[in-house]
């Protein structure tokens, strides 16, 4: 493999060799289909009664044949008519009822596997999803569940019901002519060892289509997401070879395992072939010599030796399925157990009402450790206070650690040393939930759903109402563009929101935020990208959000922060300065040149140096 190809084959994403029969695996299987075990135990019934019926209508041909059709009886050939009538009926209607329940019950477990995978993802903190491609959750959301469908929908009771149609049809042949049954059986080696082929051949072949559809899922979710940069730079012709030569790949892995299928089933043809030439050789060398052995018993067996095949071919395909199954069961819940789900607080504190005041006391957090195994601080002793109402912006260059203090606020990351307080109280004696209901978050980059307008301003939440949503929309003056949408509010906004600009996500984004009506907004550069009218919008809209509330806001442009209560400049992860717009100019440290490098050509008035704000900083943030 080329060495440009290696991000698309992530060591996770290989499928290892596993055990069909890993005890474990199945074990855990198993738990998805306890809910439904009295529907469970119907089926087996069902597919034991339908086994049976199977192997009994060559015995019916047998008893017809020898007790009735050579002695002419009539009405008794009749009897065993209607037996074989009824006998095929009730067969069909057993596989009806098999094949419905079971795939009835195994849906239902895939729904319920699947919520678990979901729920267990959405439950991990923004580090998970740092490392974990995002291409290999779906997989393990889509085509991994999926693998358990078929072993959870029939695959477990058919393979059973298939080993007792061969204990049944082994049964009704030793007890018809044991000679016959054993010559019928001669071949069994000869099978054996063609499925053992078979198995470890595919098998090899799975594990390597499995490894290729991985590279295909990860190649497209990422240029798909990232299809403006290939566009962008004219890339097109590059990223089809490369997705040329990963297809291809993909393409040869699936068609190794079609040879093996290939060689296989005609194989397997020939061999049942084989056993019923066997027994028609044997049992007509019998008959002309006069043995014992009667016609019903050669047709009876003729039809066994048939019989017998068939349920050899599916197990030998449910082996295939299994093979899938326990592979895909295996990157499942190689999933689920990885667990970084943040701490809950055993005995959490209750905060009913918040003020606002947000403290940082020595914070030290890294998101890895460097490549000596120690940790590559990001943020280094940082401690500041946010007093209940006041606006704190945060400055400094890229890198300086500015939205990592976002990101622990939330607690969406775990810190190493220190603590972070709201209103007195360690966050990490909090509900998550009750955290995060209290602080909104407005990013750079603003995230819609696919879906209405209204859907993604109340997210779904039945609480929030038609009229508190119009009455939102109108206090940051987002329904002025929201009225002029052919659907208005159940205007589809696409996926991320493709179908609106930016301005127009952003404004959005405050009225969510307004309606969930938090105590502390946290801003990350909530003006930028945006034209000059829009940015008269925002500004209005972020004076109404943030009044009363405690912000916390991430700057860029320093026009935009100088009527903060407090600026923290920032660099290499450490609080180098504090204070106000005039307060850190005066101090001509890192400030002052920041300011300098953004007004290097604008007058001391248009940059605010010396002069009074014109009082729209705060709502600029």
């Amino acid at each position: 493999m080329a060495d440009d190809e290696t991000p698309y084959m992530q060591d996770d994403d290989t499928v290892r060799e596993v055990n069909t029969f890993d005890g474990r695996l199945i074990r855990r299987i198993a738990q998805y289909l306890k809910p439904y075990a009295g529907w469970v135990v119907l089926a087996l019934t069902i597919t034991l009664v339908g086994s049976f019926l199977g192997p009994l209508r060559p015995w019916l041909v047998q008893q017809g044949i020898d007790n009735y059709i050579v002695v002419g009886d009539l009405e008794g050939l009749q009897r065993i008519i209607l037996f074989l009538f009824l006998a095929l009926i009730g067969e069909g209607l057993l596989s009806f009822a098999e094949n419905y329940l079971t795939q009835y019950i195994g849906q239902r477990a895939i729904y319920d596997l699947r919520t678990t995978v979901f729920r267990h993802i959405q439950d991990q903190p923004l580090s998970f999803f740092d490392r974990t491609p995002i291409g290999r959750l779906i997989t393990r959301t889509t085509s991994d569940v999926e693998a358990l469908s078929d072993v959870l929908s029939s695959g477990l009771i058919v393979a059973l019901g298939d080993l007792f149609k061969l204990f049944f049809i082994a049964y009704f042949m030793f007890t018809l002519n044991w000679q016959l049954a054993v010559v019928t059986l001669l071949v069994m080696p000869l099978m054996v060892w063609v499925t053992f082929w078979f198995r470890n051949n595919v098998r090899e072949q799975y594990r390597e289509t499995r490894k290729q559809i991985a590279r295909l899922n990860s190649f497209i979710q990422e240029h798909v997401t990232g299809m403006h940069i290939v566009q962008l730079f004219n890339r097109e012709e590059e990223e089809m070879n490369r997705f040329e030569g990963i297809n291809d790949d993909h393409r040869a892995a699936h068609i190794r395992t079609i040879f093996y299928y290939a060689i296989f089933w005609p194989s397997i043809e020939f061999i049942s072939t084989v056993a019923l030439a066997a027994v028609l050789w044997y049992g007509g060398v019998g008959a002309l010599s006069g043995s014992a052995l009667t016609l019903g018993v050669l047709v009876a067996f003729i039809q066994y030796a048939r019989q017998f095949f068939e349920p050899i071919r599916d197990l030998s395909n449910q082996y295939d399925t299994l093979q899938r199954a326990m592979a895909g069961a295996e990157r499942i819940f190689g999933v689920l157990d990885e667990d970084h789900h943040l701490p809950e607080p055993d005995d959490p504190v209750e905060l009913d009402a918040v003020k606002g005041r947000i403290e940082f006391r020595n914070v030290w957090f890294a998101y890895e450790d460097d490549n000596e195994g120690n940790p590559d601080w990001v943020l280094k002793d940082v401690s500041f206070t946010v007093e209940p109402g006041e606006t704190v912006a945060l400055v400094g260059a890229t890198g300086a650690g500015k939205s990592t203090v976002m990101n622990l606020l939330l607690r969406f990351y775990e810190i190493q040393r220190g603590e972070i307080l709201v209103d007195g109280v360690n966050i990490r004696d909090l509900r998550l939930k009750a955290l995060r209901r209290h602080i909104g978050l407005i990013l750079q980059d603003v995230f819609l759903f696919s879906g209405s307008v209204e859907r993604n301003l109340t997210l779904g939440d039945p609480s929030i109402d038609e009229k508190s949503m119009k009455r939102a929309a109108e206090i940051v003056q987002a329904d002025q563009f929201i009225e002029r949408l052919p659907e208005g509010y159940q205007q589809d906004v696409k996926e991320r929101g493709s179908s609106l600009s930016h301005g127009q996500r952003q404004l959005l984004a405050f009225v969510r935020a307004l309606l969930y009506d938090p105590d502390v907004m946290v801003l990350d550069e909530a003006t930028s990208s945006v034209d000059t009218e829009t940015e008269a919008l925002i500004q209005q809209a972020l004076e109404r959000l943030t009044e009363g509330r405690t912000t916390l806001a991430i700057a860029h442009r320093l026009s935009t922060i100088q009527d903060a209560d407090m600026i923290l400049v920032m660099h290499k992860g450490e609080v180098r300065e504090r204070g106000t717009h005039q307060d850190l100019l005066a101090q001509d440290g890192l400030y002052r040149k920041l300011h300098d490098l953004q007004y290097a050509d604008q007058s001391p008035a248009a940059s605010g140096d010396g002069a009074p704000s014109d009082g729209r900083v705060r709502a600029n943030l």
